[in-house]
C-alpha cells in the first residue's frame, strides 16, 4: 500500500527541513512525498532540491504561484498516485518515526475510508514543550456543528475518496479542512478509525489560530461550511470549541501511543 504525504510550502526555508527529515525517517518506505511550493524566494526551493535524491524517486516537488493552500493542496492531491493521502505543513513533523507504518496498518486490516490521531503543538526552538495536546480521540460526526474536527494533520484518506467527493473547496480563507471534514463525515458518512497516537507536532503560530481577526474569520466560514453541507448550526455553537481548546491549553499533557 503506497501512502502519499504532500506539503505545501511557501517560504519554509527555516522549518522545512524538519518536515523533510521525519518524512525521510518513518519506517514504512512505501512513500510517495509531493511538495507543493508557492515559488518561494527565501532558499526553500534550494533545500527541496538537495533533499531529491535523498528519496530515491519517491519524491517530487513543484515550484510555481498558486492561488493560495487549498489550490496548492489540490494541486498535491491531483498529483499522488498513492492509495491513501495525507497532509504534514512545512512547519510542522512527525512525532515519531512509526506513524506512517501505523496508519498503513489500520488500513490493511480494516475497511475504512479514513484514519486520523492526536497532535500536539510547540513553541519554535522548545520542542520538548507542548503547549496543547490536540486530541480527536472524543470526535463524533455530530460534534461537527460544534466546530468540532478530526486534527486536520492528522487525517488520513483513501485517495478514492477525493475522487468521488472533491478536494478542497478554494473559496474560503481558512476554514476549507472544516468543509472537508463536514462534507466527508455529515454529507456522504465515509467510514473512519480513531487511532490512539501522536501524529504530529505542529509549531504555533498557524493560519487558524494566528490572532482573533482569524479566529473570527474561521468561526464564519464554520458556519457557512456546516450550512453549505446540510448542517445545522450557528456562531454560538461553533463557539463552544474555543472552551476545548483553552482545556488543552490549561492542561497540556503527552499521552503515549
Amino acid at each position: 500500500m503506497k501512502i502519499s504525504i504532500i506539503t505545501i510550502t511557501y517560504n519554509s526555508a527555516a522549518t522545512v527541513g524538519d518536515t523533510i527529515k521525519s518524512v525521510l525517517s518513518q519506517t514504512y518506505k512505501d512513500i510517495e512525498y509531493i511538495v507543493i511550493d508557492g515559488n518561494s524566494s527565501d532558499g526553500t526551493q534550494e533545500i527541496l532540491r538537495k533533499a531529491q535524491p535523498e528519496f530515491e524517486g519517491r519524491m517530487r516537488y513543484v515550484s510555481e504561484p498558486d492561488k493560495g493552500i487549498y489550490d496548492a493542496m489540490n494541486k498535491g492531491i491531483a498529483l499522488c498516485t498513492g492509495d491513501v493521502i495525507g497532509i504534514l505543513n512545512s512547519d510542522d513533523y512527525y512525532t515519531s518515526d512509526d506513524v506512517v507504518e501505523r496508519i498503513a496498518h489500520e488500513f490493511s486490516r480494516n475497511d475504512i475510508d479514513a484514519v486520523y490521531g492526536d497532535i500536539h503543538f510547540i513553541r519554535d526552538g522548545e520542542p520538548d514543550k507542548i503547549t496543547r495536546y490536540y486530541s480527536s480521540k472524543l470526535f463524533r460526526p455530530f460534534l461537527l456543528r460544534f466546530g468540532f474536527m478530526p486534527a486536520h494533520p492528522s487525517f488520513y484518506v483513501r485517495k478514492q475518496v477525493y475522487a468521488d467527493y472533491g478536494g478542497y473547496a478554494t473559496d474560503y480563507k481558512i476554514a476549507a479542512d472544516y468543509d472537508m471534514m463536514v462534507r466527508l463525515f455529515h454529507k456522504h458518512h465515509i467510514k473512519a478509525k480513531y487511532i490512539s497516537k501522536d501524529f504530529v507536532t505542529m509549531r504555533t503560530g498557524g493560519l487558524s489560530t494566528k490572532n482573533v481577526k482569524n479566529r473570527l474569520i474561521i468561526t464564519r466560514e464554520d458556519v457557512i461550511a456546516c450550512r453549505r453541507n446540510g448542517m445545522y448550526t450557528n456562531t454560538a455553537f461553533i463557539s463552544v470549541k474555543y472552551l476545548y481548546k483553552i482545556f488543552g491549553f490549561l492542561f497540556p499533557s503527552r499521552k503515549q501511543a
